[in-house]
């Protein structure tokens, strides 16, 4: 199945195409949500969604976006000076095309923006108390701070000092019961870029709460996930998908991929695993992967944790040749985001009881004041009773 070509926001020369296998779309349409996934490497955050009968394709542009976390009505998106928080505006989604009413079911509105520096913040993740950021270029994991750039909370014990450095990459991140508990380095290594130097097999999988090292010999490893009570996590440099037994530091191969493995959803007995090319020779080359297969593939992945086999796939044929992460939104079947910079963030208003679209078209025309003492511009008093009242310039690009 071909997907439409998409164009990203502010850049009208970069034709993204991809393919979905039969196989994704059969999965896509039983699975009940959709996906995002963001790709730095084309500046974009795509939303994969079912339009009833087949894959849609949005893309929206955003400034080197990385890790994406997802909680209900909330996703969260690392950028590279920023974190962005969105709030899904669901009374607004089915009228945020006038020409095209009921065409989307969920609309993320950007909420709020820190301000955090380029940390080179990869994996994000809800916990109970709030959201948890992978500070790569600080070697720590980090919460927001309204005073500082950062404020970090943990770092490996190999980590002698919080400096700008990018010691060990560290890249992923796995909650458990709300809390952070594994992640992954590329290096156990101290020193400015050491990592790079036994980047084949000096990758590492850590305990956050012991600092004790569950398992060594990785190959560039990204995305641990805890999910129906075990360990997952992408060997990237092998391409393959891992469980790992915490209690021994024993790993097992689930499958093995045809590309560069960064970026994991567990949805029920099925994992979603992005896959990239590899671009920087000079960081990435003489990998396993590439030993293995002379062409990788960059798309998603769904792989069946029962029979261990790939039910489906969805490729990215040209313009996006890396992805970062991936995440699965239940319950919503044809999502859109808005970056800050589209005329309908300014335009949608919403409060804990209602919500409106303030658009000209929809405004009452002023009366001679000598008849009627209303304002210019003013809305109907009747839209403020309709929590889906559409009171909003000609519909904005898709």
């Amino acid at each position: 199945m071909h997907l439409e070509p998409a164009r990203a926001d502010n850049a009208p020369d970069v034709r993204i195409e991809c393919t979905a296998s039969d196989g994704f779309a059969a999965w896509l349409a039983q699975s009940g949500g959709s996906l995002v996934v963001s790709t730095y490497q084309a500046g974009k955050v795509a939303m994969v969604g079912w339009a009833g009968g087949q894959v849609t394709l949005l893309m929206r542009q955003f400034d080197k976006p990385l890790g994406v976390a997802a909680q209900g009505d909330r996703l969260a998106l690392a950028t590279r000076h920023d974190v962005v928080f969105f709030a899904n505006a669901r009374l607004l989604a089915h009228e945020y095309l006038e020409d095209q009413p009921g065409r989307y079911d969920a609309l993320f509105l950007p909420r709020l923006t820190y301000h955090s520096g380029d940390l080179h913040v990869h994996d994000l993740a809800y916990g109970a108390d709030g959201l948890w950021l992978v500070n790569t270029r600080f070697s720590c994991l980090a919460r927001l701070s309204h005073d500082f750039n950062f404020e970090p909370a943990w770092r490996p014990k190999f980590v002698t000092d919080l400096v700008p450095e990018d010691r060990c990459h560290l890249n992923g991140l796995a909650m458990r019961d709300g809390r952070p508990k594994y992640v992954t380095v590329l290096g156990e290594t101290d020193a400015a870029g050491g990592w790079r130097e036994n980047k084949a097999t000096g990758g590492a999988l850590i305990d956050v709460d012991t600092h004790d090292v569950v398992l060594r010999g990785l190959c560039m490893p990204h995305s641990p996930r805890w999910h129906a009570d075990r360990l997952w996590l992408l060997n990237s440099g092998t391409g393959e998908l891992l469980t790992v037994d915490p209690s021994d530091g024993r790993s097992n191969p689930v499958c093995a991929l045809p590309g560069y493995t960064r970026g994991l959803a567990m949805v029920g007995p099925y994992a979603l695993v992005g896959m990239s090319h590899i671009r920087e020779k000079h960081i990435f080359g003489g990998l396993p992967i590439q030993d293995r297969l002379p062409k990788l593939q960059c798309g998603v992945a769904v792989v069946d944790l029962r029979t261990c086999g790939v039910v489906g796939m969805l490729e990215f044929t040209s313009g996006c040749t890396e992805l970062y992460d991936v995440q699965f939104l239940p319950s919503i079947r044809r999502p859109t985001i808005l970056n800050a910079d589209k005329q309908a963030v300014r335009e949608a208003i919403t409060n804990p009881e209602s919500s409106y679209w303030l658009r000209p078209s929809k405004a009452i025309p002023p009366e001679p004041r000598s008849v009627n003492e209303a304002q210019p511009g003013a809305f109907p008093p009747s839209s403020a009773a309709s929590p889906s009242a559409d009171i909003a310039p000609a519909a904005p690009p898709v």
